[in-house]
């Protein structure tokens, strides 16, 4: 899923199109299918400051689709992939992107002006499975990666002739091209969702053992807190502050997450807060155990078993995306979309839910 600006959005109902809608006269109408790739899109993201949607698949193909009139013009992109691409991201400048594969690699991409072409370096040797997640350091230069390898790695992703001495931090101007600049182990199983702060200082990603991991100072000296959650595990994070962020995943409901002024990180509330009657919570909880014990309902038989959680929220099903919804030069997330298995998009106001930790 990808959003520039409220009301217009783009996302993939699960095919080889990529729709793009917009809110006219309290209703969503459709604008524009994008079809070019041959198998399912896996991930498309939005350029807010260039306008131009960036999008991969299946099919190992990635494009930049470039709006001209009335029409939207795709460019191919050589990726050089031998499996799935898997996720996308532009950089905070938007003058490249990267794309995370199943061929353990990722891809950083930019334009050639000369050759008039979207052409990629290529990052390998260093992920021992497929990359899951991608983000940006709000620097340009680092980028953090999760894969289901269960680690996250920061990498330089510096180009000659594409990012400049001055984009550069002192820390970081001796790393070169695909350097790794810090290995996180912190975990055993796949790893999900990776996000940085708005400085740049916390780098947070997801487990699938249902834990949350915030690290500070990456490249200097990381320090890790690990924060383990009561329910299912998260699949996406995005950080609304530098103090609080929120988690998304199986749970069908954001988790909002908050650090106090010593930086101790720590569970707040679920953002979606469902009401549910003591009875209604008692047979769920006798169905549940019914469950477990004799297995799911059988075939032909009137007798179902009742989730252990309850419906009428927003998600019925896992949340796999959240995009944050930013006006201008805003720093600070106050309205963010999410969109999951249950082909819902939902846009939070944040506002209206919970008192941002600044």
């Amino acid at each position: 899923m990808g959003c520039r600006l409220v009301p217009v959005i783009a996302f993939c109902p699960n095919n080889t199109e990529v729709h793009i809608y917009k809110f006219i006269a309290d209703k969503w109408e459709k604008l524009h299918v994008l079809s070019k790739h041959d198998q399912i899109v896996s991930g498309i993201d939005w350029g807010r400051s260039t306008n131009k949607i960036v999008t991969v698949s299946h099919d190992r193909n990635s494009y930049v689709w470039t709006q001209e009139g009335q029409d939207w013009v795709p460019t191919l992109v050589i990726l050089k992939l031998n499996r799935a691409a898997l996720c996308v991201q532009w950089s905070p400048k938007e003058n490249k992107f990267a794309v995370g594969s199943g061929a353990k690699s990722v891809c950083i991409c930019y334009y050639e002006q000369e050759n008039n072409w979207w052409i990629s370096k290529v990052i390998r040797k260093k992920h021992e499975s497929s990359v899951t997640s991608l983000a940006w350091h709000p620097n340009n230069i680092h980028l953090a990666t999760t894969s289901a390898d269960g680690k996250c790695r920061v990498f330089s992703t510096i180009i000659k002739g594409v990012d400049t001495r001055g984009s550069q931090s002192s820390a970081s101007a001796d790393w070169k091209f695909g350097e790794q600049i810090a290995q996180l182990d912190l975990t055993t199983t796949w790893a999900f969702g990776v996000s940085w702060s708005p400085s740049g200082k916390t780098l947070a990603y997801a487990g699938h053992s249902s834990m949350i991991y915030f690290v500070d100072d990456v490249e200097a000296s990381p320090a890790a807190q690990n924060l383990a959650l009561r329910d299912l595990p998260l699949r996406d994070i995005l950080f609304v502050s530098e103090k609080m962020a929120i988690g998304v995943g199986f749970d069908c409901n954001p988790l909002i997450f908050s650090a106090d002024e010593t930086g101790l990180w720590s569970f707040v509330r679920y953002l979606d807060e469902r009401k549910v009657t003591p009875s209604a919570s008692k047979a769920s909880q006798l169905s549940e155990a019914l469950g477990k014990l004799y297995g799911q309902s059988r075939q032909g038989s009137s007798d179902t078993v009742e989730p252990s959680k309850p419906r009428g929220g927003a998600h019925e099903n896992c949340i796999t995306c959240i995009v944050p919804l930013r006006k201008g030069s805003e720093s600070i997330v106050k309205r963010f979309s999410t969109s999951g298995l249950d082909g819902k998009i939902v846009v939070w106001d944040l506002e209206n839910h919970v008192t941002i930790t600044q």
